[in-house]
């Protein structure tokens, strides 16, 4: 089994197997959680809607994460696992994106299970893993630092491609990792690559950023692969502006499924506002406007962005049960809301802009 080892990042094609040298740093930016999309009746994958959907938010400039919360990994087998990763890499090969890299979630019950899953990750063609605590056992994990702190690096060490912490206390009952413990994963754990926070805390992005990104952190604390450093991503674009001031990196947004254009132009404007501060309105302006479609649309979870890809883009159908779909009139409410409709003006305009 070839994986990806050494610190170029060679990686799989994730078609036949057969490795190849590409290298696909993880850089700040925007990441969307991309759904699953499931064929109507089967609940089969629809492979098609996700090769358009890789490739279309890929060319605004997002980068994809599978089988994460929103891509219900929770309700995928290993081989649908595999089976989006290597679509993921053919559709964005075949359209001349090569060098996009693919970020996979691999959380599951067991420490053990989750090491396989890194490993059948990296086979088939990911670049980098995400993985969250199982929430099961959280009455015993929430309380046991240790517990914690052992899962996240034994998942590290043994993945063949670097890890993301997901903290995500709402999807993992209620686990809620703190500044202190993912500073000290980050600095002993050369594997790891980066937090996502769901948890919405500031603070603690604050925190975290301010020993990650200050420059004596990659000196001291050296990443296995150099081209994957430890980046602080936001779990929601609420906050993008103000985290880029506390020298955070991003954010992995499911509102990026729906605004690429949008999202990918607030980030732009929030790193060049440091250099040209006559920027700063405009990217106050933007923020507002995506920071209350964020919360929104955020709020009809993964049934209604799916409902508004299907208005929007012509895919995007329903979950795979026992998630319920987003019941008719309160998707007219949704898509009838100004916050909605505010964010799907601006995305016209930019990716008109854009097209043109």
């Amino acid at each position: 089994m070839a994986a990806a080892t050494n610190g170029t990042n060679g990686v799989h094609n994730g078609v036949n197997g057969s490795a190849h040298a590409v290298s696909r740093p993880l850089t700040p930016g925007i990441y969307a959680p991309i759904p699953t999309f499931f064929l109507p009746g089967s609940e089969d994958l629809d492979l098609e809607a996700l090769s358009a959907h890789i490739v279309r938010t890929a060319n605004a400039g997002v980068l994809p994460l599978l089988a994460g919360s929103m891509g219900e990994g929770i309700h995928l087998t290993h081989s649908e696992r595999v089976t989006l990763i290597k679509t993921a890499r053919k559709a964005l090969d075949s359209a001349g994106l090569t060098r996009i890299p693919i970020v996979a979630g691999t959380g599951t019950g067991s420490t053990r299970e989750t090491v396989e899953l890194c490993r059948e990750a990296a086979e088939a063609g990911a670049d980098y893993a995400i993985v969250i605590a199982s929430g099961y056992f959280a009455g015993v994990l929430a309380g046991s630092k240790k517990a914690l702190k052992a899962f996240w690096s034994e998942v590290a060490e043994k993945s063949p491609i670097p890890v993301i912490i997901y903290n995500y206390p709402g999807a993992s009952g209620g686990i809620d990792l703190d500044s202190d413990l993912i500073t000290e994963l980050a600095q002993e754990c050369p594997n790891l690559a980066g937090v996502k926070l769901t948890c919405g805390n500031v603070g603690k992005l604050t925190r975290i950023a301010a020993t990650v990104s200050d420059p004596s952190f990659a000196s001291l604390y050296p990443r296995k692969n150099p081209n994957a450093p430890f980046l602080v991503l936001g779990g929601f674009i609420d906050f993008l502006l103000p985290s880029s001031y506390a020298n955070a990196h991003g954010a992995i947004t499911g509102l990026a499924n729906v605004a690429p254009y949008s999202s990918v132009k607030l980030f732009q404007l929030s790193e060049a506002v440091h250099k040209d501060p006559s920027l700063l309105p405009e990217a106050q302006r933007l923020q507002a406007i995506v920071g209350r479609a964020d919360f929104t649309i955020a709020k009809a979870s993964i049934s209604g962005t799916k409902a508004l890809m299907e208005k929007l883009y012509g895919y995007g159908g329903v979950p795979r049960k026992p998630l319920p779909p987003i019941e008719p009139e309160a998707f007219e409410a949704l898509w009838a809301h100004p916050h909605v409709q505010d964010i799907v003006r601006v995305e016209r305009e930019l990716s008109g802009k854009i097209a043109s």
